[in-house]
């Protein structure tokens, strides 16, 4: 069965902000006493899943709506510098032409997507952008877009950067491209089985295009 329908994670898949959100998370940390996080500890901190991640940091599940909300908030005022992940903005164009469902689910806002798309050049490929404010709220959110656009399970492709991104992938039983280049770490990705991984977005491109989409 050929995809009909690519949606993309946003924060480490498409825009490359992982060092921006570690300066706000750092600023964040100041003003509520937590475990501040190093540039150096990004490479161990990759291999974490997000429970471990947030244990690692001694944060209650409980503060996490209000930290993702504040940092949001914050990303805002620099969204339209933030980079785009090198070699994306080259094949987007192509993978759009092979799909008639292109879209963005993100734990990010609508607003700060659809700011950075349209600063990168990119707005006009994406027929819908999606958020969710829950971290883990993801797996809800693809089943309500399958049945949104009327898609079988295995007509959806989810591509994301980290391991809530496989697992809500495999709950809403949907393919899952795991890409390298975000937070996660390939060996922790690879751990999570996802039905491929990807390591940088010429491969993305040549496995789409290889597999091909109905349009």
């Amino acid at each position: 069965m050929k995809y009909k329908a690519l949606i993309f994670d946003f924060d480490g898949t498409i825009a490359d902000t992982l060092e921006e959100t570690r300066c706000i998370y750092n600023r964040m940390a100041g003003e509520y006493g937590l475990r501040t996080v190093a540039a150096e500890d990004l490479a161990s901190l990759r291999d974490f899943s997000l429970s471990e991640l947030l244990e690692h940091l001694d944060i209650s599940k409980f503060r996490v709506p209000s930290l993702l909300a504040r940092g949001t908030s914050m990303l805002r005022e620099r969204i339209s510098s933030i980079p785009m992940i090198p070699g994306l903005a080259d094949v987007i164009p192509a993978m759009r032409k092979s799909s008639v469902i292109f879209g963005v689910l993100t734990s990010n806002s609508t607003q700060n997507v659809d700011l950075f798309l349209r600063s990168h050049g990119m707005r006009e490929y994406f027929t819908f952008l999606s958020s969710t404010s829950k971290l883990t709220g993801k797996a809800k959110h693809l089943k309500a877009i399958r049945k949104t656009f009327s898609l079988e399970a295995n007509e959806v492709l989810y591509i994301g950067d980290e391991i809530r991104d496989v697992k809500a992938s495999q709950k809403a039983g949907i393919d899952c491209a795991a890409v390298t280049w975000g937070f996660n770490s390939r060996e922790s990705l690879t751990r999570s089985n996802p039905k491929y991984i990807i390591d940088k977005p010429s491969e993305l491109l040549a496995m789409i295009l290889a597999r091909g989409v109905d349009v």
